[in-house]
């Protein structure tokens, strides 16, 4: 039966090749977006910021809470992406 059915969904193999390469792409766009890397270099830069005195400290703890809430989303997106796959 594997044969046939291969042998009769033939025509429609290029799609099937086409969907699979797109899932992958996809995946892969997740998994970058939802990176939280970024957001602690940015974190540390912010630190850095702070130390030089180029912001004050209202500045950074306004921005500190940002990123922390966008670091902890995407972790969480991270751990769901990787259930998920």
């Amino acid at each position: 039966m594997g044969l046939l059915t291969q042998l009769l969904t033939l025509p429609v193999a290029p799609v099937r090749g086409t969907v699979w390469v797109l899932d992958h792409v996809l995946l892969t766009a997740e998994r970058e977006y939802y990176d939280p890397a970024p957001v602690r270099e940015e974190l540390a830069a912010l630190e850095q910021q702070l130390l030089d005195g180029i912001i004050g400290p209202d500045e950074f703890d306004r921005r500190e809470d940002e990123l922390l809430d966008l670091l902890e989303w995407r972790e969480a997106q991270q751990r769901r992406l990787r259930t998920d796959s």
